[in-house]
């Protein structure tokens, strides 16, 4: 009987969910559309059969190629690809950085722990628009022309002109997948090679990851120092070194704290990123604002950027979730 009632209860639950989902959905549905209407009457084109037509203008840059040609909707995609273009590795970034920063925040060496602690302090204080402006003037007026780029790494150059990284590419027979690294070489004229990624592109990944990466070190150091140290004990009375006592013991059972307010970082990076348009990265607030001064369809383009913003946080918030509750499930067992 219990389980019979756990099943019913569950589906229940899923029921009452689906239909919170709907009733959300028609309320935006008919504010949409009311708004609309009041446009109309008032004598102002709108509708989102711009959607359809040819968009007039080009988009530089990105993975989804997109020409003056093509409809409105298809710059939106594009828009929408290079966000999360910028999203994903600044997230992966940041979540990397924030870990070492935040684990070197407890660290006994005074040294390391004080340039943790300053780097926090630093780049959680000045906003973002602010860091991006900063980093998009660096890079235009700090670093060394196209011609003499900077050799950060084995085929990493560095330069006004962008950073050239190894990227895969196909053989001579062609087909979809890559069968080797294509890595960047310096010529007389400049880097060719490999992928070639704009000013722009590094200014709003590196200010993203630098940003977060201050945000994510305070989650993970309130996590580990969350575990009872108890288990740090246990962890030292089986002969475990720090490294090993940090992996296995402490990080572990430090997750169940730290994922829940991760998962409010990423979003808040997602939505972030909007701020790309500052620093002249063609993502999709970029295309909606160059949308609103070819057409005028302000509400429209507004009401775009909303329900994109909203898919990709339902997105982060449903695999993050899900993630936290195997977490949690394991660090109980």
């Amino acid at each position: 009987m219990s389980s019979q009632a756990s099943r019913r209860g569950a589906w229940l639950a899923w029921v009452v969910q689906a239909l919170l989902v709907l009733a959300v959905v028609a309320g935006a549905a008919w504010v949409v559309n009311h708004a609309l209407e009041v446009l109309r009457a008032r004598g102002v084109r709108s509708g989102f059969d711009f959607l359809a037509e040819p968009a007039g203008f080009s988009i530089s840059e990105g993975w989804l190629g997109f020409e003056a040609s093509q409809p409105f909707w298809r710059a939106f995609l594009a828009g929408l690809v290079n966000t999360v273009r910028a999203s994903v590795p600044a997230a992966i970034f940041s979540v990397v950085l924030g870990t070492l920063i935040g684990i070197g925040r407890l660290a006994p060496h005074v040294l390391l722990r004080g340039i943790c602690t300053a780097y926090v302090e630093l780049l959680r204080n000045v906003p973002l628009l602010v860091q991006l402006l900063m980093l998009a003037f660096a890079i235009a007026n700090l670093l060394p022309d196209p011609t003499e780029p900077v050799r950060l790494l084995p085929g990493v150059w560095l330069s006004k002109g962008g950073l050239s990284v190894p990227w895969p590419a196909s053989g001579e027979g062609g087909g979809w997948w890559p069968t080797h690294l294509e890595w960047p070489e310096r010529g007389d004229f400049g880097v060719s090679g490999g992928a070639a990624l704009s000013p722009e592109y590094v200014t709003i990944v590196a200010g993203l990851s630098f940003y977060s990466a201050a945000f994510v070190a305070e989650i993970v150091r309130a996590g580990i120092l969350s575990v009872p140290q108890g288990q740090v004990l246990a962890g030292q009375a089986l002969g475990l070194a720090p490294v090993q006592q940090l992996r296995i013991v402490i990080l572990p059972q430090a997750l169940r704290v730290i994922v829940p307010s991760l998962t409010n970082q990423l979003l808040s990076l997602v939505k972030n990123s909007s701020l790309a348009v500052a620093v002249g990265y063609p993502e999709l607030v970029s295309v909606a604002n160059t949308t609103i001064g070819s057409n005028g369809r302000a509400f429209e383009c507004i009401a775009i950027i909303m329900a994109v913003y909203l898919l990709l946080s339902l997105v982060i918030s449903f695999g993050m979730n899900r993630y936290n509750a195997r977490v949690a499930l394991r660090g109980w067992r």
